[in-house]
């Protein structure tokens, strides 16, 4: 089976080569790839790997009994499988599937202290347990959030290396346009990227057949697993509402106000009654929650209102996987997005942000046709961001970098399907290059 090159690669390395390392917390949705980076990382630098899946195997969950103790663990675990070894130094701990047991994690604290060992916990709905595992083992962990493949990562599982991407960011930093070859090759690429999202099952299929053949079939396994996975892990009346609202969110980007209405979900739906509902699926890393800024300025911080936000899927694939046949077709076969191209474009974009670092925010005023998609911020500068299904005029962006009353912002950023332009403080890019967004402003600062 191919491995797909990951990020977390080079994150695991340095937490290896760092002598005071603590005990490793990889968390992320379902199949995003954990398990498999961490056995490639442990095989590469470990001679001797302990991996112990609460799922599989739930006779683990008795290491505990003694106690938290690395020494109480250590002697449990070789109890019940006496062909374990640890020698001291050279052996990873790899505590797999930890969503089935979060009390594993008071341990952390204990394999800390003791220093004999390195600590590897990983699991899919490790949000929804967090204030457990947090509570455990606060100042005794590192934490990684892992998510499906980027577009970077994409782009080194089609062969491109980093000179390629580099080669993109200097063209964002000098405001150079692409030539045809380029823009070309990029938006076939990054349209693949949009059908396919990041999932590494669907990619590794799309990588080793070089066509879209199979792919829907694996999306939607994993759109019926997500659901198996609400049924598992959400309790009692929640799931029905849960469900309702993961399957509504297609259906809601698709309108031209993409704003999540809970009284569209079901008959005499309200606010209070499914407020649990989208947190749940954030915490579960399902999907990306976009809320409504009070004003357009800084910080970000408590700077919005709760009630109101827009939803997005975290992985762009799943969406496409939850539309209509006829726009399935359409798709795959004809690369023709339909009505949701806009839903699509702005999915991936909140996507490519959140895989960047950034939380979600956007703003309308309540009395106006002043709106922006996205906010994203510098130490000093709040910068607006539109993502344009056309290449329309873009009044709200002008009117933000204009007007006297939003000081902070100075530039706006288009994302469209065009080239690279600048014009009245609006910066250009096409939507392949989000993903570099942020290596941008930090260049450009």
């Amino acid at each position: 089976m191919i491995y797909l090159r990951r990020k977390i690669d080079d994150f695991l390395r340095a937490w290896k080569m760092n002598p005071c390392r603590k005990p490793l917390v990889v968390k992320g949705p379902r199949q995003v790839g954990k398990t498999e980076s961490i056995r490639k990382f442990s095989a590469e630098y470990y001679e001797n790997v302990i991996e112990i899946n609460f799922v599989e195997e739930p006779k683990y969950k008795q290491i505990t009994a003694d106690g938290y103790k690395a020494a109480d663990l250590i002697k449990n675990i070789s109890r019940i499988d006496p062909s374990k070894r640890f020698p001291e130094g050279k052996t990873l701990l790899f505590f797999d599937e930890l969503q089935e047991f979060p009390e594993i994690a008071t341990s952390l604290k204990f394999f800390c202290q003791d220093g004999r060992f390195d600590v590897i916990c990983s699991g899919s709905m490790l949000g929804i347990h967090y204030s457990r595992i947090e509570s455990n083992s606060v100042g005794y962990k590192e934490d990684y959030e892992m998510h499906s493949l980027d577009f970077e990562e994409f782009l080194w599982a089609k062969g491109y290396g980093d000179a390629f991407t580099e080669e993109l960011l200097k063209h964002m930093v000098e405001l150079t346009t692409f030539n045809e070859v380029e823009l070309s090759v990029c938006n076939g690429l990054f349209l693949d990227y949009c059908i396919l999202g990041g999932m590494p099952a669907v990619l590794r299929e799309y990588i080793m057949k070089g066509t879209f053949e199979g792919s829907l079939r694996i999306q939607r396994q994993l759109l019926a697993d997500y659901e198996e996975d609400v049924r598992k892990y959400a309790g009692g009346m929640d799931q029905t509402r849960i469900l309702n609202v993961f399957r509504q969110i297609p259906v809601q980007l698709a309108k031209d106000n993409k704003k999540f209405q809970i009284s569209k979900v079901a008959s005499g739906a309200r606010f209070k009654d499914y407020r649990g509902c989208i947190e749940w699926l954030s915490d579960a890393g399902i999907i990306n929650v976009c809320y409504c800024m009070n004003y357009p300025e800084l910080p970000l911080k408590g700077n919005f209102d709760e009630t109101k936000y827009k939803v997005y899927f975290a992985d762009s694939g799943l969406l496409v996987a939850m539309l209509d046949e006829e726009a399935q077709e359409d798709l795959r076969a004809n690369r023709n997005l339909g009505v949701y191209k806009g839903a699509l474009y702005e999915n991936v974009v909140g996507e490519a942000l959140t895989k960047s670092g950034y939380r979600l925010y956007y703003y309308k005023k309540g009395d106006s046709t002043l709106e922006e998609d996205f906010f994203v911020r510098t130490a000093q500068n709040l910068i607006p961001i539109e993502v344009k299904a056309t290449n329309g005029r873009s009044k709200s962006l002008r009117t933000l970098i204009a007007s006297d009353r939003y000081e902070e912002i100075q530039y706006g950023i288009k994302l469209t399907g065009g080239n690279i332009g600048c014009e009245n403080g609006i910066y250009t890019f096409p939507y392949f290059c989000t993903f570099l967004l942020k290596r941008y402003l930090k260049q450009k600062h």
